[in-house]
């Protein structure tokens, strides 16, 4: 029994020193975006036991997004998966700002999370390599961008990684660790321990377009949308074959409009331009959608139609009748 008792303790110890020297590694972490994606993983880190810096250019999203991690909070509290005083202890470790130098100048890792566009981001990189200090880690939440490219615009490639979270980031098991060419070995082995002590599953790939998610995820999107552009089927018959015949949980015509038709759109650009195939290459029917901003949950309307308070999966007018 004593030695029950001893060996307890042991395994006690041990996972409260791997909890302090993780939390002393990174000690101020900064998230650049406030967004779905930005909120979320502050959400995690904060959650863990982190100090964040949130940092975006308006306050008014970043007041919206610390409303949006209280209701997220409140949810897993409602499940039992987090309690107040551990909802109101990692809120407390969030610390918002509007002005980048301040919001990084003793980060030890930034997660950049801004919009999917490779001129913001290789300009946030030269900001943040001019900006953090010399041992800053610097990551991007990229779905798709040259981890390489974006490396290319600091004095720290080395220190220039992927760390591709899922949506929604509270949720989602995966996080997919993206090598760029110069990226340090244990820059990527410390950034996968990280992302197991976020509670989540480290997958490392390396850097060519779109990775393995969306190298594989978004021709299948396109697939989908080209078969209902040539009237194959509808969009409630094709989703529906891949959720019960394929076991997927949500077909890959909803899944699009979850993530945005722009997203996808931008990542197929990003797999065409990179591979210069055309089985890369956007359905028009895509295409069309995204310029009539038809862009699927957040602008209310893309394969199907949103209405707020409404779980009710509801087809587009402009694809009822399609056969």
């Amino acid at each position: 029994m004593i030695k029950e008792t001893e060996s307890s303790a042991t395994l006690s110890d041990s996972a409260d020193t791997k909890i302090e020297s993780m939390l002393d590694k990174f000690k101020v972490v900064t998230i650049i975006g406030s967004g779905t994606m930005g909120n979320g993983i502050c959400h995690v880190f904060a959650q863990s036991g982190f100090k964040v810096h949130m940092m975006d250019i308006k306050q008014e999203a970043l007041d919206k997004a610390l409303a949006t991690i209280g209701k997220n909070m409140d949810r897993q509290i409602s499940k039992d998966r987090l309690t107040e005083d551990q909802k109101n202890d990692a809120l407390g470790r969030i610390t918002t700002f509007t002005d980048l130098a301040e919001a990084v100048k003793n980060a030890d890792l930034v997660v950049e999370a801004a919009t999917e566009n490779v001129d913001l981001k290789t300009k946030i990189f030269e900001d943040l390599d001019k900006l953090c200090p010399e041992h800053t880690i610097l990551a991007t939440n990229t779905s798709s961008i040259s981890i390489t490219r974006i490396g290319s615009h600091t004095n720290r490639a080395d220190k220039v990684i992927g760390m591709h979270f899922m949506n929604p980031v509270p949720v989602m098991k995966l996080v997919e660790i993206i090598n760029g060419y110069a990226t340090n070995k244990e820059v990527s082995e410390d950034i996968s321990e990280l992302a197991k002590f976020l509670g989540k599953v480290p997958c490392v790939a390396n850097d060519y377009p779109g990775f393995i998610s969306n190298r594989i995820l978004m021709p299948m999107i396109n697939e989908a949308i080209i078969c209902l552009q040539e009237g194959v089927a509808g969009v409630e018959e094709i989703d529906t074959i891949m959720k019960l015949g394929m076991a997927h949980p949500m077909g890959p015509l909803q899944l699009a409009d979850f993530i945005g038709l722009d997203t996808c759109l931008s990542i197929l650009n990003v797999l065409h331009t990179g591979f210069g195939k055309q089985k890369y290459a956007p359905a028009t029917l895509l295409v069309n959608m995204v310029q009539a901003k038809y862009l699927g949950v957040k602008t209310g309307e893309g394969f199907y139609k949103y209405t707020k308070g409404s779980k009710d999966l509801v087809v587009s007018d402009q694809f009822k009748h399609t056969r």
